[in-house]
């Protein structure tokens, strides 16, 4: 009797078992939450929430902070930078526990989905506009031509797109935003003769790495620091070292991976899947058919990709989200609509195709929101924190940074969300650095290098959102990133243990 192939679950079951445990988990973990402290700007006023559900207003100074132990600037909280609810240190208390039931499994997914609502139109918004040009031909015409001019040195488009992504990742940030980078970046590593996953490396892999080792992106470090009660300065040129060393790896092991499929396409981790990804990608190019690159076609193109730098000003300058990122995507839509010369209904028949390839992605990142919900309705996260803040205080210096590593490596599967960590772990964390004698800012060091090391695996995050968008199994993932998690490890230990040598 034959036995079947095994195969590795999808996204959708991964993401459901996690669900089903964490469930459980609310049965097990004490629940427990801390007071939570935000800025009333109408006022001008501090908000204390109680964990009995009362409110207590205060005075919006520095005193009050004081008083509070919360060792931020009153600016911070009246100039805008922190818009977040923090954590209020030593308020910690166990409350009733909130077990979830079976109800709850599916609910979460339901809610997670309506909360990702912002992200979801706009990843639907971004496949819409993705079919009208494909309807164009401009992507077809665009393709031949660059890959007629790119022959024999086509590594140097992956070099290319992982600088400006690790930059993009280290200045601002790009994570969710990343998502649209692949429709227009992966039909190119395609016709270079890549596969999926060096697509997944030279976007994800590099923006991530960029963020890991964040400069001065507002969305970890900077609102980081300024929960910590320090300057995002401080720190910054070890940060610095570790971005180069950081993205020199991922070039180096891009690089390698590259050069081995070149030689035999069959060492593709994702081979089996690599016809059907191309036909995926690539359905409207074909190599045979001579489109002419004319003026209409270079224009469109040339509006498709203005569409991304626009968007990443907007997040960095004019405060931009997923409604505002969606907009421009959708004007820039309409815009070649008129332009092209199409037929009103093979154009909106092109954009809803376009939008309904990437609804199972939209689906991952509903599901996964999901997951973080139950255990905020279950009360477990600070629960967490407040043992993981036990755990490592008092410990020597080299060892308590090391600690702090493994603490938020653990912290990013709970807590995803850069900025969502930082308000709740960094009041509580950072001021144990006081008592064991390193500076704050390798706290934030520590925190910025650990959760984003998980963030590379963590099923909660955009991890299988870019799988499912790739048609990549999570288990080749994990062939394919734990050597650049275990790099980014050694690396992050490294300059933790440098720094406390320089103390």
């Amino acid at each position: 009797m034959k036995l079947k192939k095994f195969a590795f679950p999808t996204a959708f079951t991964i993401l459901f078992a996690i669900t089903v445990i964490v469930v459980g988990l609310t049965w097990i973990i004490p629940a427990g939450e801390y007071q939570r402290l935000s800025y009333n700007s109408a006022e001008p006023s501090l908000v204390v929430a109680k964990i009995d559900g009362s409110h207590e207003v205060l005075p919006a100074t520095q005193a009050t902070l004081n008083d509070l132990n919360v060792s931020i600037e009153i600016n911070k909280f009246t100039d805008g930078t922190i818009k977040k609810p923090i954590a209020i240190p030593g308020t910690y208390e166990r409350v009733a526990q909130q077990p979830k039931g079976i109800m709850d499994i599916t609910e979460s997914m339901v809610k997670g989905t309506i909360e990702g609502a912002d992200v979801i139109v706009f990843i639907l918004v971004l496949g819409g506009l993705i079919g009208v040009v494909n309807k164009t031909g401009a992507f077809n015409a665009g393709l031949t031509a660059l890959a007629n001019r790119t022959k024999g040195k086509e590594f140097l488009v992956v070099f290319g797109v992982t600088i400006i992504l690790s930059i993009g990742g280290t200045s601002c940030g790009i994570e969710e935003e990343a998502v649209a980078f692949y429709p227009i970046l992966v039909p190119i590593f395609l016709i270079l003769g890549y596969d999926a996953i060096v697509c997944v490396g030279a976007i994800f892999l590099a923006s991530s790495m960029g963020a890991g080792f964040s400069t001065v992106n507002p969305f970890s470090v900077v609102i980081a620091s300024n929960a910590s009660g320090i300057s995002f300065i401080e720190g910054i040129g070890f940060r610095t070292i570790g971005l180069v060393i950081g993205t020199i790896g991922v070039l180096v092991y891009l690089y390698w991976y590259c050069k081995k499929i070149k030689k035999d396409p069959t060492f593709s981790y994702n081979y089996e899947n690599a016809e059907s990804f191309k036909q995926r990608f690539l359905s409207h190019y074909d190599p045979n058919e001579i489109l002419e690159f004319s003026w209409r076609r270079k224009v469109i193109l040339c509006l498709f990709v203005a569409a991304f730098p626009i968007m990443v000003w907007g997040v960095m300058e004019m405060g931009w989200w997923f409604p505002q990122m969606a907009a421009l995507f959708l004007a820039i839509a309409i815009i070649i609509i008129f332009l092209s010369g199409l037929k009103e209904k093979t154009a909106i028949d092109g954009f809803i195709h376009g939008a309904s390839e990437l609804v199972g992605v939209s689906l991952i990142i509903g599901l996964a929101r999901g997951v973080n919900l139950v255990m905020e309705q279950g009360k477990i996260a600070d629960t967490i924190l407040e043992f993981m803040s036990h755990m490592v205080a008092g410990m020597p210096p080299s060892l308590f940074l090391l600690a702090q590593l493994v603490v938020f490596i653990c912290l990013g599967f709970i807590v995803p969300s850069s900025s969502g960590l930082a308000v709740l772990a960094m009041p509580i964390m950072a001021p144990l650095a006081d008592a064991v004698g390193v500076p704050r800012y390798m706290v934030v060091s520590a925190y910025n290098w650990g959760q984003y090391i998980m963030l590379f695996l963590a099923p909660t995050g955009l991890v299988l959102a870019t799988l499912q968008m790739l048609d990549i199994s999570y288990n080749k993932w994990l062939k394919f990133i734990m050597p650049m998690v275990i790099f980014m490890f050694v690396l992050s230990a490294t300059l933790l243990l440098v720094q406390v040598a320089f103390l």
